[in-house]
């Protein structure tokens, strides 16, 4: 879930690009970004520090059984948006600018680009126009919505798979 830049928050961790915001009040955090970035600029690369077989409110799906625990760890602050300004490009390993990103911006991608199925769906509260309300896994969406997204290499194929 994305917050609103009005909500007071309090710095609890400094990545050069980033900060990790935590809500004052509330355990929920977040990723702000301490620089400019234009659409297609690679934010930065990642990886995995653990891998499981099966998804959780924790990993991005990059395979069939494949669902990774980021690394670097700050990264699992990037919260859902209906409207993303980052994607998760799970073939290159890259978290690239979709939109243009100013220093103090929340970094947010869209969950179902990543997953298939969500272990745990929940109730988007994003608050952008184009909410679709109810967050599951790309299996669990209409295509006319999907076809709104950038959607990983995996995902993408999975679909492919279903028009077949």
């Amino acid at each position: 879930m994305s917050t609103t830049a009005a909500a007071t928050t309090i710095v609890t961790g400094h990545f050069g690009f980033a900060e990790i915001h935590q809500l004052s009040g509330s355990d929920h955090q977040l990723l702000r970004s301490t620089q400019t970035w234009q659409p297609n600029d690679v934010i930065c690369s990642f990886g995995s520090s653990v891998i499981h077989e099966h998804p959780s409110k924790y990993t991005v799906q990059v395979a069939e059984r494949k669902h990774i625990i980021l690394h670097p760890e700050f990264l699992q602050y990037i919260n859902h948006s209906c409207n993303p300004n980052a994607f998760f490009n799970t073939t290159t390993m890259e978290l690239v600018a979709l939109q243009t990103i100013e220093p103090g911006t929340e970094f947010t991608f869209f969950y179902p680009s990543t997953e298939w199925f969500m272990a745990e769906p929940f109730h988007c509260l994003c608050g952008e126009a184009n909410c679709i309300g109810t967050i599951k896994g790309a299996k669990e969406l209409p295509a006319d919505v999907l076809a709104k997204y950038r959607l990983t290499d995996f995902i993408q194929s999975k679909i492919n798979q279903l028009k077949d």
